[in-house]
């Protein structure tokens, strides 16, 4: 995810932070700049790619693996109360 706060990230090693926060109150720049690490993975695209076959996976094997759980009557119920819940939607 991309950063979304207006200012720098600060050093996490305290003698950096230090000099960063000197440096920065006294208007100068810093010796050398906290290195940040640029993270070289996939694009977002790929990710969300990722993200949707895995969800897709889950609900393949779910569904099926719920209503083989589930006694007959239930099944019926949770069946006819999606019947409803569609046919409510139409009109």
């Amino acid at each position: 995810m991309a950063d979304r706060s207006r200012n720098p990230k600060r050093p996490r090693d305290l003698n950096q932070r230090a000099a960063s926060t000197v440096a920065q109150a006294t208007g100068e720049e810093p010796a050398t700049a906290p290195e940040t690490a640029q993270a070289s993975g996939p694009t977002p695209e790929e990710r969300h790619a990722a993200a949707v076959t895995l969800g897709r996976l889950g609900g393949k094997k779910g569904g099926p693996a719920r209503a083989k759980k589930l006694t007959l009557e239930q099944l019926s119920e949770s069946g006819r109360k999606a019947a409803e819940k569609r046919w409510a939607n139409r009109g």
